[in-house]
């Protein structure tokens, strides 16, 4: 059970929890583009949400999936900063970018971190209602 009575709009428990149809909306569209194929594959920004839902305590988002095996390098160091990033997350150390260097560009840098920054306050959000 929510904190607060779900809304009539939007097509899933999460939308529903939205009582302005604006915000939902924009939220939504912010959401399927930064999760969308982009500098970063959908499926490494797949993993990387599934290992912030338990870090984050969104047990609506920890229903979808416990964190896979990563394919690849890329996949493994993203998962491992988003690991770094709810161990640190006041003050990162700037040791784990230059880790980060190794494996990604700039841009790439900059779409997983704003993915891990919105994922984290969907969840956040998930958690603070009590979303199950």
């Amino acid at each position: 059970m929510t904190r607060i009575k779900k809304s009539s709009q939007g097509s899933s428990p999460f939308q529903r929890l939205f009582h302005s149809e604006e915000i939902s909306n924009k939220w939504s569209d912010l959401s399927d583009c930064i999760s969308a194929d982009g500098k970063l594959s959908k499926k490494l920004k797949e993993n990387v949400r599934r290992v912030l839902a338990y870090g984050n305590g969104c047990s609506y988002c920890q229903a979808k999936g416990i964190p896979l095996k990563p394919e690849d390098m890329k996949e493994s160091y993203a998962i491992a900063f988003a690991e770094v990033f709810l161990l640190q997350r006041e003050k990162t150390e700037e040791k784990f970018f230059h880790v980060l260097k190794e494996a990604f560009s700039d841009e790439e840098i900059s779409e997983l971190l704003a993915f891990i920054c919105f994922t984290t306050a969907q969840q956040y959000f998930g958690a603070l209602m009590d979303l199950q």
